[in-house]
């Protein structure tokens, strides 16, 4: 609990330290500079801002920075000693410091043969178990080892979770459905609104279908709503009491509550307190992963955020892809007054991306007492937001060109599509590309013939993230930029970017109203229409 001078104490040494000081009288100095002025004074200007590193090309020439902003904000992130937060994530140590907990996602993905000690006991062998836990039910699954209750193969996976259970299995199965297996179906249930598990049971076959239900303490009130509408329609439909043991799989720590559900333990996938939900796609909240496109691909994806891992502990700071694009984002937001980030891939696999990050970020970031608990004095977390290219151009581009707010952009881009049609890939890079220099550029008055309606300011930064390809490895290494990039700011903001207590007020009161059903409750005058 904060003290009591919490509201009136600032966290205003940050703003007053040397490292921000000198980034204020630098942004004033960049008032007015324009990036296309910036191109015209450096013709290598692409050459020097652009960082190559395993099939990944980071472009950020379009952003309004000099190398002089980029000095400037490493001393910032010297000055809030990143390398030794990064250094106590990846050990080990509790930097939750407001739950206690490691942070350790990152364990997830390294090979089994190496070292992380959480309280004096290496988690690795534990990590490992899982993971060939997952490996041997998957195949036995895909073998038809493991059959429905009727003793028909399961080709059907349904996953029942929320969040983190939800959105990262769920965004990763559609970024790389050219991996899926061929005789296996997906769906994701995750709204507590019963249209959403309704509409997913009128497609399936109890018989061949396997529910997954991702629940850490198996007592999540959306998830468990939705599992138990899923036990009773598959008891109805098969006639079997006992059809959950043969439909049914847990990533769960409960025990207990998984076999009272009906759920035999065999089946329960465990994972530890030091992976939080929106980091958890990696643990055994991955199993809807490795069901739905096969364990390798499930492995290729861990390979892939492992050597974003590598890259990221060893790079130079000012070479070093996460930490700049978290830079670049402390700029905008807090030099430049940008209060919104729009992520928008070029890629219609990635579609959900966006919507995994915004969780990602928001729900990391989007805070405003510091680790201390000391209220802050500047812009935390950004709104990010964000739909895949061409679609975003004919929604909420006309915002980001002529809107009075100037909104940053990440444009994601494989250089090869996995589905080459005619031309289309062409002009889909092509309108990338246009969009990036447009909003660098914009449009005179006189660009515009006179057209005031026509005038485009410009001046607005993007920067573009190109693979080689968007597959499971580059899938794995897009992910964990990310989630890095969202930890160098958190650092820098003095947050904590692993709890998420904003989440918690809406659903205790919810339970609330649902025990009382208004009874009592005249202030909340819509209940009675309910």
């Amino acid at each position: 609990m904060l003290p009591d001078s919490a509201n009136s104490r600032m966290s205003s040494d940050l703003m007053q330290s040397p490292a921000w000081q000198a980034l204020e009288i630098h942004a004033q100095m960049m008032q007015g500079r324009k990036i296309s002025t910036l191109f015209a004074e450096d013709p290598a200007r692409f050459k020097n801002c652009h960082v190559e590193q395993d099939g990944l090309l980071f472009d950020y020439s379009r952003q309004r920075i000099t190398q002089k902003t980029i000095e400037l904000l490493v001393n910032l992130a010297r000055q809030e000693d990143l390398d030794g937060w990064r250094d106590k994530m990846f050990s080990g140590e509790k930097i939750n410091t407001t739950e206690g907990r490691a942070v350790l996602h990152t364990a997830l993905r390294r090979p089994a043969d190496e070292t992380v000690m959480v309280e004096s006991e290496n988690v690795m062998p534990f990590v490992e178990r899982v993971r060939q836990q997952m490996k041997t039910f998957t195949e036995a699954v895909h073998s038809g080892e493991i059959k429905g209750s009727t003793g028909q193969k399961i080709n059907t996976i349904v996953n029942i979770g929320i969040g983190g259970s939800d959105l990262g299995p769920y965004m990763v199965c559609e970024a790389l459905k050219p991996w899926q297996k061929a005789d296996i179906t997906s769906y994701f249930v995750s709204n507590v609104d019963g249209t959403h598990i309704s509409e997913v049971l009128k497609r399936i076959n109890p018989e061949t279908t396997l529910f997954l239900v991702a629940s850490k303490t198996f007592t999540t009130q959306e998830t468990m709503a939705n599992a138990t509408t899923a036990k009773n329609w598959l008891i109805e439909k098969l006639s079997n009491e006992d059809a959950a043991k043969d439909h049914f799989a847990a990533m769960s720590t409960n025990e207990d509550a998984v076999r009272q559900f009906g759920i035999n333990p065999a089946r329960m996938f465990p994972f530890e307190n030091w992976v939080g939900g929106r980091y958890s796609l990696w643990s055994a909240i991955g199993l809807s992963i490795c069901l739905s496109l096969g364990y390798d691909h499930f492995e290729a994806l861990l390979n892939g955020a492992y050597a974003m891992d590598r890259y990221f502990q060893g790079a130079p700071l000012d070479r070093n892809i996460p930490v700049l694009t978290a830079l670049f984002g402390i700029w905008n937001r807090n030099f430049l007054g940008c209060a919104a980030q729009a992520v928008i891939p070029y890629d219609q696999y990635l579609h959900r991306f966006p919507a995994f990050l915004q969780q990602l970020d928001m729900e990391s970031n989007g805070k405003r007492v510091t680790r201390d608990g000391e209220a802050v004095s500047y812009d935390t977390g950004p709104v990010v937001f964000g739909e895949p290219g061409t679609n975003g151009q004919h929604a909420f581009f006309q915002l980001l060109h002529q809107g009075t707010d100037i909104i940053p952009c990440d444009f994601i881009a494989p250089k090869t599509s996995q589905n080459t049609v005619g031309e289309h890939h062409k002009l889909l890079l092509a309108n990338m590309v246009a969009q990036a220099e447009a909003l660098m550029h914009g449009r005179t008055l006189e660009e515009a013939t006179g057209n005031p309606q026509r005038v485009f300011e410009g001046n607005r930064p993007s920067s573009i993230l190109l693979f080689e390809e968007i597959n499971p490895y580059h899938l794995g290494g897009l992910i964990a930029l990310y989630e890095h990039k969202i930890f160098v700011q958190g650092i820098i903001w003095r947050l904590n970017s692993f709890d998420q207590f904003g989440v918690e007020l809406g659903k205790e009161m919810a339970k609330g109203i649902l025990a009382s059903e208004g009874r009592g409750k005249s202030d909340i005058g819509i209940l009675n229409y309910f």
